[in-house]
């Protein structure tokens, strides 16, 4: 009887501490990172041909970005704010800036080439001349 009575009185005590952990402890369950920080922007960039593989879209002022794939998609990997701005670049391309609003999740972007216009001729006069070796 004395050991049923131990027995007992170790089950009460053990489902008492098993409370007391629980009961005085906070639990954090999954929440939706878009309610508490901000919200999780996707996207395609492309241009007049078709979707962009490779175009960079970065947080202004951050070093926090990620690259197109091969369809032009992207996932931003950091939930952003109201206000918080896009910078897309991509090689050839104009930069765009894109500033996030309160209703946006999705940015469909076409970005066009960089029109670069060199003035003046190379100097031709005079034949090329390499150094010789000894």
């Amino acid at each position: 009887m004395k050991a049923q009575l131990k027995l007992t009185r170790k089950l009460w005590y053990t489902t008492l501490l098993v409370f007391a952990i629980f009961a005085f402890n906070p639990m954090f369950g999954q929440s939706n990172a878009t309610s508490q920080k901000g919200k999780t922007i996707k996207g395609i960039i492309s241009n007049e041909n078709g979707p962009i593989n490779g175009a960079n879209v970065i947080l202004k002022d951050s070093a926090t970005g990620v690259v197109t794939n091969e369809k032009g998609e992207f996932t931003f990997p950091v939930a952003l704010s109201t206000g918080d701005v896009l910078i897309i670049s991509y090689i050839g391309y104009k930069t765009r800036e894109v500033k996030i609003k309160e209703n946006t999740t999705f940015i469909k972007l076409t970005i066009y080439e960089e029109v670069f216009e060199f003035t003046g001729a190379p100097n031709s006069n005079k034949r090329y001349k390499s150094k010789r070796s000894n």
